[in-house]
């Protein structure tokens, strides 16, 4: 198998140990230990649950509570639709790895995570790329989608809320992705992880998993749970599916880490807690960065409405990496060009992370911005 190198993966080992200002980073930001166990009101107990574990390979498709525990997240799974698996970004390889054979058509939105056209991609499929325009405020036009959409159609792939550009399809609009799908046969799959911080309502768009029949969703504890370092995600499915993909999860996974189950489940036995603190940052800091997007000339965007990104769009003549390095090196600010993306001209703005850090972080990028010579 060949595959081109994940372009936001290489930039961030490069950079993010060495920023100041991180304002690359997708998760909102992450939970210690101390404040997880506060949440949960675990604090006093979880020595008590923690000693007496043997630490063997664990439940091999995930725990029964951290199974049932996800369920909750949607309205139609059981726990035999959810499968555990090593992050979303395990999860959403696993899918593309069972279910996609050379010369099937895959249908992929972009810009998006790249796992979801460079995996499909390096099997020989036939990938063809519905991109993501700012005049339809980056979501897919129904119309392109439905002529790609070809009786060989095997997958068609989206991401929702996006990154990067945090656009967010509604319920209603998902609707006519899950018809296009459904008219060729194909099979759904959704990249979920950011799922839970809409600025509106309860923070939860509808889920593919639950509107189709061949519907696949695919989450984690990373980003809306600001629990990154568990490296735990999950595909929720068809029990075919589940099946099918557990013959390939055997060759890679086996389980995963007992404590990371076990701190998951005590995670999602508090998600309310936890994500009315996601949403609360998620929404001050999309207003810090709507105020500063206002007063910058050189800077526009799509406004967000979910996620914990946007996509900045620069209005002078400079590549996105460069623009990004020298940003680095003069202010020690951290974004992500637009050309790993495959969105030259752009640059990715991660801003659910401490308050702080993005009020500092932008002040240096506007100082950046009048320092240069245009």
């Amino acid at each position: 198998m060949r595959i081109k190198e994940f372009g936001v993966e290489i930039w961030m080992n490069d950079y993010e140990n060495t920023c100041r200002y991180n304002l690359a980073e997708t998760c909102v930001e992450s939970l210690t230990v101390e404040q997880l166990l506060d949440m949960s009101g675990k604090r006093d107990s979880i020595l008590e649950e923690l000693l007496p574990m043997k630490l063997t390979y664990g439940a091999i498709e995930g725990s029964d509570r951290l199974r049932d525990n996800i369920t909750e997240v949607y309205q139609q799974q059981q726990r035999e639709n959810i499968l555990i698996t090593h992050g979303a970004i395990g999860a959403n390889a696993l899918v593309h790895e069972t279910l996609v054979a050379p010369g099937d058509r895959v249908i992929s939105v972009l810009p998006t995570y790249q796992q979801h056209y460079s995996i499909p991609e390096s099997y020989g499929a036939d990938v063809q790329v519905l991109k993501l325009r700012e005049e339809n405020q980056f979501l897919p036009d129904l119309s392109e989608l439905k002529k790609l959409a070809t009786e060989n159609t095997r997958l068609i792939v989206i991401n929702n809320p996006n990154n990067p550009t945090g656009a967010l399809m509604d319920e209603a609009f998902l609707k006519q992705v899950v018809d296009i799908a459904r008219s060729c046969d194909a099979y759904l799959l959704c990249d979920e992880v950011y799922r839970g911080t809409d600025e509106d309502g309860d923070g939860f768009t509808a889920s593919v998993a639950d509107m189709y029949e061949k519907g696949i969703s695919t989450s984690s504890m990373s980003k809306s749970f600001s629990l990154a370092g568990l490296r735990l995600g999950w595909i929720a499915g068809p029990l075919e599916v589940i099946q099918a993909v557990c013959i390939h999860r055997d060759y890679n996974t086996i389980s995963v880490g007992m404590l990371d189950d076990h701190f998951a489940s005590i995670a999602l036995e508090c998600r309310d807690a936890i994500l009315e603190r996601s949403r609360r940052i998620c929404k001050a800091n999309r207003a810090t960065l709507d105020a500063w997007v206002a007063k910058e000339p050189l800077i526009s965007y799509i406004k967000p409405k979910s996620g914990t990104i946007a996509l900045l769009k620069y209005d002078f003549d400079m590549s996105s990496r460069e623009f990004c390095v020298r940003l680095l090196e003069s202010k020690g600010v951290m974004f992500t060009p637009g050309s790993v993306l495959e969105m030259e001209g752009y640059v990715r703005i991660g801003y659910a992370n401490s308050p702080h850090v993005l009020e500092e972080g932008l002040a240096k990028v506007s100082e950046f911005l009048a320092e240069l010579k245009i």
